[in-house]
């Protein structure tokens, strides 16, 4: 059973088996392949959360397709992942080649800070011993933005929008068998969720994550 984070000393600590500890590697990795400096050449079509999101059946049927995507970049190609515009929001929402100038000088290295948290994420996560996933003061806050990420991308591979959209995959999941891959996908989302809000309250000095165990 997993616990959350708690502060330990100048480190904060997690429980995790290893099982868990594989699904948020796994996650971090394939988010870190995503925003890579030298990925998403035009034309690329693989997604790397396939494997998670497969067979998402009523739920990605009920997602409308040519619902407009928060802060959609300008000046893009049309075929570029619309995860990258939720980990990479326009620059400019007026001026379309202004925001694509913003984006030319600032995104590949935007890119690189986010490879490097995720790979110190997977590191520490590489790193456990006896089931404790162990994140320094110094580590944390790319540890944060990290999570954040991979919540950004699920989020958008599972077309969660608005509150709305929350709310109704919740109520389709309740609905499926329990071993369908769509509520496997929601479940780890919402673990995502869970150890990224644990993480941030050990930070700031709050009272012990409540429920303790996920």
């Amino acid at each position: 059973m997993a616990r959350a984070f708690a502060p330990d000393g100048d480190r904060f600590v997690a429980i995790l088996d290893d099982n868990e500890r594989m699904v948020v590697a796994g996650l971090c990795s394939q988010v870190r392949s995503l925003v890579a400096p030298t990925a998403g050449a035009k034309g690329e079509s693989a997604d790397p959360f396939e494997a998670i999101v497969a067979g998402l059946g009523d739920l990605a049927t009920d997602v409308d397709p040519g619902a407009e995507v928060p802060d959609r970049a300008f000046g893009l190609d049309e075929d570029r992942d619309p995860a990258l515009d939720r980990l990479f929001p326009t620059g400019n929402r007026e001026d379309e080649q202004e925001a694509a100038e913003f984006r030319r000088f600032t995104e590949q290295g935007l890119r690189r800070r986010k490879h490097d948290n995720l790979t110190t994420t997977v590191e520490t996560l590489e790193s456990a011993v006896d089931d404790q996933w162990v994140v320094t003061r110094a580590q944390a806050p790319a540890v944060l933005v990290a999570l954040t990420d991979v919540r950004l991308v699920m989020g958008e591979r599972l077309g969660l929008r608005t509150d709305e959209d929350s709310s109704r995959l919740e109520e389709l999941a309740e609905q499926l068998d329990p071993d369908d891959p769509a509520v496997f996908a929601l479940s780890v989302y919402d673990f995502i969720t869970w150890l990224q809000e644990s993480l941030t309250q050990a930070l700031t000095g709050g009272a012990p994550f409540a429920g303790g165990d996920e």
